[in-house]
């Protein structure tokens, strides 16, 4: 080989690989873009059933403890988020989520309370939420397990 041709094939495979090397880090870069996208939109996704479980079980749980369930319709809408979360989020905040429904139910079966005897309910009790809450916190921040 003349100096010439090992000059031109060492200028081209400089180039293959530079080009290969561009095309790499192209790839590896839409790659992490798309998965941190997918990530964002999961959490965001994730974080709007918490907070629309949080609503219907607040309403709930205050109807529960006023009202006896004399309409079991009420309770469709938090079972159809429980089944939601069911598909989205980590088995510790479901376990949550089912315990407070439960809790729920189980309220409606006792003689309703009035205005007057809620603020003798002890907080550990009254707030059925605060541990759902923080599992929820916890897969927020963590992601989900």
């Amino acid at each position: 080989m003349t100096g010439a041709s090992v000059s031109a094939l060492a200028a081209l495979a400089g180039s293959a690989i530079g080009g290969l090397a561009t095309l790499s880090t192209t790839w590896l870069s839409q790659n992490y873009q798309a998965r941190s996208a997918r990530l964002t939109q999961e959490g965001s996704r994730r974080e709007k059933l918490f907070g629309e479980f949080i609503d219907q079980a607040s309403k709930l749980y205050i109807d529960a403890l006023m009202h006896s369930l004399d309409d079991p319709t009420k309770l469709i809408e938090i079972y159809a988020l429980i089944g939601k979360l069911r598909l989205f989020a980590a088995p510790k905040t479901v376990a949550e989520a089912e315990r407070v429904i439960e809790h729920i139910v189980a309220l409606y079966d006792r003689p309703p309370l009035n205005l007057q005897d809620l603020h003798m309910l002890d907080r550990d009790k009254f707030d059925l939420l605060w541990p759902f809450a923080e599992a929820c916190r916890t897969e927020l921040t963590s992601g989900p397990s």
